[in-house]
C-alpha cells in the first residue's frame, strides 16, 4: 500500500485489542504483525525522504541556498504531517491489507493432516 494515500488518522486512536486480534487469536501476535509492518513502512518513508532531500545536496555555497532551504523545509514538513508508521500499519491491518502467516501454525496444520 502507498503510505501517501493512506486513510490512517494522524492522531492516536484507541483500539479494542480483543477485536483487533480476532484474526490471529493472540494479542501479542497481532502486535508483532503490526510492529513488523510499521518497520517496513518506516524504512520506505525514510528512503523516500532521503531520496527527495538528496536532490538538494549542494557542496558549494550560493545565493540560491536560501531558496533551496525553503524547499527542503516544505518537504520535511510534508513528511512530518504524514501519519506515523504504527498508525498506518494498524489501519492496514484493520482493513485486511496486510498479508501474514505463521510458519509454526502452518507446520502444525500440515503435520496433523498426514
Amino acid at each position: 500500500m502507498d503510505y501517501k494515500k493512506t486513510t490512517a488518522p494522524a492522531n492516536t486512536v484507541t483500539r479494542d485489542m480483543m477485536e483487533l486480534s480476532e484474526d490471529t487469536g493472540n494479542v501479542y501476535e497481532t502486535v508483532r504483525i503490526i510492529g513488523k509492518r510499521a518497520n517496513q513502512v518506516s524504512v520506505e518513508v525514510k528512503h523516500d525522504l532521503e531520496k527527495k532531500l538528496q536532490e538538494f545536496a549542494s557542496y558549494n555555497d550560493s545565493l540560491e541556498e536560501v531558496f533551496e532551504n525553503r524547499e527542503q523545509i516544505e518537504i520535511s514538513r510534508y513528511f512530518e504531517r504524514l501519519p506515523k508508521p504504527t498508525l498506518i500499519a494498524a489501519q492496514e491491518y484493520e482493513d485486511h491489507e496486510v498479508y501474514f502467516r505463521n510458519p509454526a501454525k502452518d507446520k502444525d496444520k500440515f503435520g496433523n493432516d498426514l
